[in-house]
């Protein structure tokens, strides 16, 4: 089944071109997370698994232009065709939450099926002079990351990684340097002042690249380009196994639209190797 059948893939499809709340956002990305499964839950198991009420479920299938939930999971059953039922019963509390992120670094490699987005991204993050890399809270680790690797092939990347007063400052200084995007990590739970910084990155004439945890974040509406990647929910802190990958898939990506990248890359290896900088 490639990206553009999978169960997925239909759901966000029927989720386009609707505008909806924030509510409505966190039960359409739980859907998405538990594809296969979601034709055969029942509103309170969806609305438990949404970790919203009952009457919310209803709201949103109705904002869906549906009469109802019922009509709402009948069409499902229609679209959507059934997977296999995942065996947890063996696993313990731990090894549950690894089998969700590996069934979210499987719905990433499908969704990469189709190259184009990150290609596309990886082009517009290599020509901006300097970078901005915004990650605030939960994001801050996968922004430093990317910074961090980003700076050893890309000549002025600039890590946006603290909020407060200054952050509209900082976007500013990328803007009158010359940048013309701005790559941002936003994962759950999402910080009002993200949001405001793209905003006023887009107001600025930044070209923004999002990666979230869902095509449905609040981070959405601000984004010009949003590769999405799952976390996972099953421990008391999220995991951002699939995030991070994708980062390191967009850093290949810009990579590949930088002709000085290698050279780059050579260069501290011979730096590296005459400071004696890693132990062998």
């Amino acid at each position: 089944m490639g990206v553009s059948d999978s169960p997925a893939a239909r759901l966000q499809a029927l989720f386009e071109g609707h505008r909806l709340t924030p509510t409505q956002r966190r039960i359409a990305h739980s859907m998405v997370r538990r594809a296969a499964d979601v034709p055969f839950l029942s509103s309170v198991e969806l609305a438990e698994l949404a970790g919203v009420s009952q009457p919310s479920v209803t709201r949103f299938a109705v904002a869906l232009g549906f009469d109802g939930y019922p009509a709402l999971r009948r069409h499902l059953r229609e679209v959507v065709p059934p997977g296999p039922a995942a065996e947890t019963g063996a696993y313990n509390a731990y090894q549950q939450a690894v089998e969700a992120e590996i069934e979210n670094l499987r719905h990433l490699a499908q969704e990469l099926a189709d190259p184009e987005p990150v290609r596309r991204a990886g082009a517009v993050l290599a020509d901006s002079r300097p970078l901005p890399v915004l990650g605030l809270r939960a994001a801050a680790a996968q922004a430093h990351g990317f910074a961090y690797f980003a700076a050893k092939v890309h000549p002025d990347v600039r890590l946006l990684n603290e909020g407060g007063t200054m952050l509209h400052d900082r976007v500013d200084v990328a803007v009158r340097a010359g940048a013309s995007a701005l790559l941002c990590f936003a994962l759950p739970r999402h910080p009002r002042e993200v949001v405001d910084a793209l905003t006023h990155a887009k107001e600025s004439g930044l070209t923004v690249v999002t990666v979230a945890d869902s095509a449905f974040a609040p981070v959405a509406k601000v984004s010009d380009l949003l590769l999405p990647a799952a976390v996972g929910t099953g421990l008391a802190f999220d995991t951002a196994c699939a995030p991070m990958l994708l980062g390191r898939v967009l850093l290949e990506a810009m990579c590949d639209g930088l002709p000085e990248a290698q050279a780059r890359l050579e260069e501290f290896d011979a730096k590296a190797a005459a400071r004696g900088l890693f132990v062998e």
